[in-house]
């Protein structure tokens, strides 16, 4: 089940990769729902990778980096700015998504 949470993680990781790659058209959301559409975003990812490597930690810091190097990613692309706000945003859903997937998991004490 594991395995299906990281391809799931690693297909949310290049939509995301995909839609920073698109240039500005000036048909984005608009100011401050922007920042929650990269909250929600990198939430389901903290989220994928918590159910997929059962680790806080893990899933938290994979998410947040990935946030980091997708801001850098978009950067780089014509019309396209990286904003710090952006990377709260992703940087607060990842921690969150990361703590909800715990809720999922089997407990400690569970027999197999």
């Amino acid at each position: 089940m594991r395995l299906t949470f990281r391809l799931l993680a690693l297909g949310q990781m290049a939509l995301l990769w995909w839609l920073s790659a698109q240039p500005a058209t000036g048909m984005g959301l608009p100011h401050p729902w922007d920042k929650g559409a990269h909250f929600l975003a990198y939430a389901l990812l903290g989220l994928l990778w918590r159910l997929g490597l059962g680790g806080f930690w893990p899933a938290f810091l994979l998410t947040a980096l990935y946030g980091v190097v997708d801001e850098a990613h978009q950067s780089l692309v014509p019309g396209r700015e990286a904003f710090g706000w952006d990377l709260v945003a992703d940087a607060l859903g990842a921690y969150l998504g990361a703590r909800w997937g715990g809720r999922w998991g089997a407990p400690k004490t569970a027999l197999p």
